[in-house]
């Protein structure tokens, strides 16, 4: 530093030597920016990018904007489907579920079977092919398969998939390998996690699957793309009303397709993190930038006062300090940049593995760096400007003035000498506190700040836990679940709980509905289940069971909060299938549901309501673990199975998806939030250590030891730190309850839980922090020359 060239001024060179000297504490303060900048171009950029990659292969692709089932409708329909006003294209298509019986797996695959024209591609939701080709117009066994489901069971061109389609068994062969825009979370009915080994999609040739499940000259599902112009309600009023005699349960957007739901889901999940977690950072930011210059004047007022007399003028001394702010905050902005991008890319791999887009890059627009550098620079800049204009009020003969010492004699001072139960060394660090009321208040702030949001972040990982435990060990603890391709009599449930290995089983019944109450409609399913049933049942937050009572209704929280509906108010349920009677249904109670929105009847009522009889949709089982593999191969051969839901499966996917996904997010946030733990400690115990180095001097001189004088320095952090855990346990656990409201969405609901362990690891953390921050400080007290210290004050 010594070496610095001719030409930079006399400030500018002191500016590099006080950088140098305090690199330590500047590179703290930087990683502090630099973590405000970093989560928010991740989250930022993540947006932007999904988002970006979503509406080009949706666009490309030609995704559809309206789904309308129905049970079998004539093809000559699609002339008037084309004719409604809104309508850019349309097909019409053919959907079956199936049953997959893989080499070398046990369990059954389930998944489902789509049509593509005769001849060509489709006019919507077209196939983007990886490898390999279309099936040839005229070959029965061709077929393409969903690439997920393709790796995860090796298969290749020309390999073959055994298929039971409406009871027919049939081999496939695969002759391409395609990605699907309203498969990019590919997921079966009913489920909430991709499995890729459980969950197939395959296509053929139309004809070849008409003539599969006799559907010729018929369809099971029209898809629509709709006009920049057109109104979606009125679109899907009118294909509604066209298609109400084939049996149709109503059309839905796009709001309601699985697959796009759980890509908006991840989107609003990431706006909300950027929108909630960069502030925190960037503000602590510039709360130590505030504190940082405020003492580094403090201690150098002898200097500034010294350049006044030597006629520099108040804009240079602000000038000065604020090109030292700028050059810290300039560092942090460029550290975070870079490792915002590196975590947006490696974020983007990860997120390829569950939403299967065709590509993916992590791309921040320009705005979100502009946005970033300007809200981090300003916030930094703003911090340090409070602190500035008091260098710039200092009187130069003032300023060169030693402080006056301060008076302990009253007051809270007088009151602290006087405490004999304590020792000398304890009354220091007491009437320093005391002193600097503020400083101290400041640093517990900023020390509480990095464990409330070490525990906010934290408890999100204890919310998932306490969801998925509820949600499949308490709630729905069977192991597992069969449904029907249509409703059965109640001989198939007998038939099912008489198979080897089965320990106990529940039938339950499904109906899609539409619930209304006043201007309100939700599209959902009510599920009949038998009365006490122990499978599967809804519960409160308590996890204690809740029934219906006869003839009522039992509605998820969340349900009930879009039909602005509460016990004892009436809905209309529109039956949308079989002979659709309209149900004037009771709201029993309202309950909590952490997985997708659900509607839930006593089983008897139901079939009494519709008048059908004793009609179930599905079994549900507990099986012998030991004796699973006869039960899966004769699960494999029944014609009427549509699909196979295993528990275990599913919950164990949902948590290696979660910890994975949102795991990473949260150890990215804690990381940062330890930094500003760092930031905070390192900088209150380095410059205390600044402002009092000839104080500490002066001691050692009287004979204090080095541990004495380090236990007076850094005493005063330690208690400083233990009165912020509990402030930053108190703020965490309002952190964390903001965070699993914010977080939560119709898909998934995150509930408020921590875990005692949380606060206790938080709390370790932030211990820790001081104790390598005070290390650090320990080793320049050990090296203080106190001959050098007792010179001067700086």
């Amino acid at each position: 530093m010594n070496s610095l060239p001719r030409w930079m001024g006399a400030l500018d060179r002191k500016l590099v030597r006080e950088l140098w000297r305090m690199k330590i504490q500047a590179l703290a303060i930087a990683f502090v920016i630099a973590g405000g900048v970093a989560v928010h171009l991740l989250a930022a950029g993540m947006l932007s990018s999904l988002q970006e990659t979503r509406r080009t292969y949706y666009e490309r692709y030609l995704f559809a904007d309206i789904w309308a089932p129905t049970v079998r409708a004539p093809q000559h329909l699609i002339a008037d489907i084309r004719r409604i006003e809104g309508v850019q294209a349309a097909t019409t298509r053919i959907r079956v579920p199936a049953l997959f019986a893989m080499e070398g797996m046990s369990a059954p695959a389930t998944g489902e079977v789509l049509s593509l024209p005769d001849v060509g591609e489709a006019a919507v939701n077209r196939l983007h092919l990886v490898r390999g080709r279309l099936p040839a117009p005229g070959q029965r066994s061709e077929a393409v398969a969903l690439q997920a489901f393709a790796d995860a069971h090796g298969l290749e061109i020309g390999d073959t998939v055994p298929a039971t389609l409406y009871g027919g068994r049939r081999r496939l062969t695969v002759v391409g390998i395609a990605l699907s825009p309203e498969h990019v979370y590919a997921i079966g009915p009913g489920q909430f996690v991709p499995d890729d080994r459980l969950f197939g999609v395959l296509w053929m040739r139309r004809g070849a699957l008409a003539q599969a499940v006799n559907q010729d000259e018929a369809f099971n599902e029209a898809v629509v793309r709709l006009s920049r112009d057109a109104s979606e309600p009125a679109v899907i009023a009118e294909l509604d009303r066209l298609l109400e005699p084939y049996g149709a349960p109503g059309a839905y957007g796009r709001a309601d397709q699985i697959s796009d739901a759980f890509v908006s889901s991840e989107i609003d999940q990431l706006a909300t993190m950027g929108r909630v977690l960069p502030p925190i950072f960037l503000l602590v930011a510039a709360f130590l930038v505030n504190v940082v210059v405020s003492r580094l004047i403090a201690v150098q007022r002898a200097g500034i006062g010294l350049l006044k007399a030597f006629g520099y003028r108040d804009r240079d001394i602000i000038g000065h300090y604020l090109k030292l702010v700028a050059a810290i905050a300039a560092t942090g902005v460029l550290i975070g940049g870079t490792a915002g991008i590196w975590l947006g890319r490696s974020m983007a791999e990860l997120y390829m593995e569950y939403y299967r887009f065709p590509f993916l890059l992590f791309q921040a627009d320009p705005a979100d760096y502009a946005t970033v550098v300007g809200v981090a620079m300003l916030t930094v800049m703003g911090g340090a400007a409070l602190a500035v204009r008091r260098a710039a009020a200092l009187n130069p003969a003032e300023a060169m003035t030693p402080a006056p010492p301060p008076d302990y004699s009253r007051t809270a001072g007088a009151w602290i000498t006087r405490i004999k139960v304590l020792d000398q060394q304890s009354r220091m660090i007491l009437r320093q506190i005391v002193r600097w009321p503020l400083r101290a208040a400041l640093t517990v702030a900023g020390i509480a700040a990095s464990g409330a949001l070490l525990i906010g972040t934290m408890s999100m990982m204890d919310g998932i836990e306490v969801m998925i435990d509820s949600s499949f060990n308490v709630s729905n603890p069977h192991d597992v679940s069969v449904s029907f391709i249509e409703p059965r009599s109640r001989g198939a449930l007998f038939s099912l709980a008489r198979e080897d290995g089965v320990l106990a089983s529940e039938p339950f019944r499904v109906v899609p509905v539409r619930l209304r109450h006043g201007a309100r409609e939700e599209r959902v399913a009510i599920t009949g289940a038998p009365q006490d049933g122990t499978l599967s049942r809804m519960v409160d937050r308590h996890n204690r069971p809740v029934w219906p009572h006869p003839g009522g209704l039992i509605l998820s929280s969340d349900l009930a909060a879009k039909l602005q509906v509460r016990a004892g108010d009436l809905v209309e349920a529109q039956v949308t299938e079989g002979r659709r009677p309209l149900l004037s249904l009771p709201v029993a109670s309202v309950t909590t549901s952490y997985i997708g929105s659900q509607a839930r009847m006593e089983l008897q009522d139901l079939n009494r309501a519709l008048g059908e009889g004793s009609q179930i949709s599905g079994v549900w089982l507990t099986v012998d673990a030991d004796r699973t593999e006869a039960l899966y191969a004769r699960l494999k051969e029944t014609p009427q199975i549509a699909g196979v839901g295993l528990q275990a499966e599913a919950a164990k996917k949902l948590a290696a998806m979660l910890d994975e996904n949102l795991g990473r997010s949260i150890l990215i946030f804690v990381f940062f939030a330890s930094l500003i733990a760092s930031g905070v400690v390192y900088n209150t115990v380095r410059i205390s250590f600044a402002e009092r180095q000839r104080e500490l001097a002066s001691l050692r001189v009287l004979g204090f030891s080095r541990a004495d004088v380090s236990y007076i320095l850094l005493g005063e952090v330690a208690f400083l730190t233990l009165l912020a855990l509990p402030l930053g346990a108190a703020a965490g656990t309002g952190l964390a309850w903001y965070l699993a409201h914010a977080m939560s969405s119709d898909l998934f609901r995150l509930p408020f839980a921590i875990a005692p362990a949380t606060f206790g690891v938080a709390g370790a953390v932030v211990v820790l922090i001081t104790v390598v921050a005070s290390l650090m400080v320990r080793a320049q007290i050990d090296r203080l020359d106190m001959a050098e210290a007792l010179k001067t004050g700086e």
